[in-house]
């Protein structure tokens, strides 16, 4: 059920190419990745609510890093690959934002190190980025820009799929969304 889920709202969020139940089917994207390091050019600030730095502070922006660990590498090899996590596909898939994607997609400025970047959640912004058409947010969302559902969201990754989560562990996707919320103030809506 949750891989199902997983696949169905990252295609339809963001438009990634995504593993179904074999890691190497893959579908077109609609928009390119620009990284975080675009994104942050604008959402730095007090008055977009710091985003930025929450993003760095988060485990979202080092869970590439995590995956070069000999702990992931012990993981992924008591989980039967034969790689090293930071090569799995199945490791890669939660732990990295625009994994699997055609590098044509991928921007100048776009890194796959950055991690879980705001377009896993937010959808890829090469045609959402510029100022003009972030002012006008149906016109945002219609260059693919995603308000994402985060009670469905954060389930495509923190599941029972993840080695992190034990056996009939519940995940409490309320604590999970206190720690990288980072909505824009209102004064600045």
């Amino acid at each position: 059920m949750f891989r199902k889920l997983f696949i169905t709202v990252l295609l339809l969020s963001s438009s990634l190419l995504l593993a179904a139940s074999d890691s190497t089917k893959t579908e077109m994207p609609k928009h390119g990745f620009v990284g975080t390091a675009t994104c942050g050019m604008c959402h730095h600030t007090d008055k977009q609510g710091q985003q930025l730095s929450i993003w760095q502070n988060s485990k979202h922006a080092s869970a590439y890093k995590t995956l070069q660990s000999d702990e992931a590498n012990k993981i992924a090899k008591e989980k039967g690959f034969s790689t090293p996590a930071a090569e799995t596909p199945e490791c890669l898939k939660c732990h990295t934002s625009g994994y699997g994607v055609d590098k044509s997609m991928l921007g100048a400025k776009f890194k796959i190190e950055d991690g879980v970047q705001c377009e896993t959640c937010h959808g890829a912004g090469a045609d959402y980025k510029s100022l003009s058409v972030m002012k006008d947010k149906s016109k945002a969302i219609e260059n693919g820009l995603v308000i994402p559902d985060v009670k469905t969201l954060c389930v495509t990754c923190h599941n029972s799929e993840s080695p992190t989560i034990k056996a009939g562990e519940t995940v409490d996707v309320n604590a999970l969304w206190d720690k990288i919320k980072h909505p824009i103030p209102q004064e600045a809506k």
